[in-house]
């Protein structure tokens, strides 16, 4: 039996044929190791941190310290960046935390959204110019890829002040929905806040990450647990590091006077199922949408921006040069005239770029009416 398997190895090793290009990708992007930035928002006491260590089992939080009352008086919030190496069969990812303390804990909270969504505009502003530089090989992806943002427990819905955040982020960053603490609720009004918050996300248009459709060739149990994640959202969980045991059984879960709350038991908290979604099965999704979606729109409007500016200046300097020509000195310099060329190359590149837009819009919507036709 040996002899045939070591037959079999020789046989794949030695193979030559594009058969193996999916293990040429797989080995390249190995090696370079995979990125991913995971934003964090909410209130404090929330239990983010706790839920923070609990999905990714490290302590990313050891040294924080616990503003009082009168220091969050006077608290506006801040960013913090948390990045850690983690390698699981020998596939390294550089995860990165961006927590945001102080959110909602100040008596006026207006202007707390505009910190989270300046810090994902200039992830994408830098990401932008270093994709138009020279050196492009070596880009360092610092874009946020999803937002887990934390929902209080002891409300019938969505605040006033959640609306107004989510509304700002939902066409900047994948968000999905947490409702923290939910050992503090029992089954029947964990579903009814659910009900109501799909309700408010519904009723005032607000996107979320919606979780992309299983392929037909998928077996069944991957198409039951897809089914079963989508059914979770919101996602209410419950957050722990504390180990402890059970009838001669370890868990990780929470100890009360009228018993235990195991945090990985399906029955008690959706933990397990929001550590699948981000890590086991969804995390390149996630990127793919940021990459695919947020960024594209944020990337078109910068090349809007710059083609605007473009022609603005073109044509503030002709009408300076008109204005400032006589009959007596009727030549430009080669100066002016290369600006000039520039500002006209610059306005047909624009024209190009507009054009090759509708014909993408145009093949687009094509190929949907070829594919509802195949479906017919």
């Amino acid at each position: 039996m040996s002899i045939l398997a070591n037959w079999l190895r020789k046989r794949d090793r030695d193979y030559i044929g594009f058969a193996t290009l999916p293990d040429q990708v797989h080995r390249k992007s190995v090696k370079r190791g995979f990125e991913f930035t995971l934003m964090v928002v909410g209130e404090s006491g929330l239990g983010k941190s706790t839920l923070i260590n609990s999905l990714f089992l490290e302590d990313l939080y050891k040294n924080r310290k616990v503003p009082d009352v009168s220091e969050r008086i006077h608290k506006t919030t801040t960013v913090e960046k948390k990045t850690m190496e983690i390698e699981e069969r020998g596939v390294r990812v550089r995860l990165t935390i961006i927590d945001t303390p102080g959110f909602g804990d100040a008596v006026n909270c207006e202007d707390s959204w505009k910190v989270c969504t300046n810090y994902i505009d200039e992830q994408f502003r830098q990401y932008f110019t270093d994709e138009s530089g020279l050196n492009r090989r070596n880009i360092q992806d610092n874009r946020v890829h999803c937002c887990l943002y934390f929902i209080p427990p002891w409300g019938h819905s969505l605040r006033q002040m959640d609306l107004e955040m989510l509304k700002r982020l939902h066409r900047k960053v994948n968000i999905v929905l947490v409702i923290a603490k939910a050992d503090t609720l029992t089954t029947s009004e964990v579903d009814k806040l659910k009900k109501n918050i799909l309700h408010d996300i519904k009723e005032h248009e607000i996107q979320m990450y919606e979780f992309p459709e299983c392929d037909s060739d998928e077996d069944e149990e991957f198409k039951q647990q897809d089914r079963e994640l989508k059914a979770s959202v919101p996602f209410a969980v419950v957050g722990s590091n504390t180990i402890l045991e059970v009838a001669g059984r370890k868990i990780r879960g929470r100890q009360y006077p009228w018993g235990v709350v195991d945090v990985e038991n399906p029955k008690h908290s959706d933990f397990i199922k929001l550590r699948t979604m981000i890590i086991s099965t969804h995390m390149q999704d996630l990127k793919d949408v940021t990459e695919d979606v947020h960024y594209e729109n944020f990337r078109a409007q910068c090349i809007s921006q710059i083609s605007q500016h473009a022609r603005e200046r073109g044509l503030s300097f002709s009408r300076k040069l008109k204005r400032d020509s006589t009959p007596y000195d009727s030549d430009i310099s080669e100066t002016d005239r290369l600006l000039l060329q520039k500002d006209e190359e610059i306005r047909r590149m624009q024209e190009m770029l507009n054009q090759m837009q509708e014909k993408l819009k145009e093949n687009a919507h094509d190929t949907r009416k070829h594919e509802s036709v195949i479906d017919v």
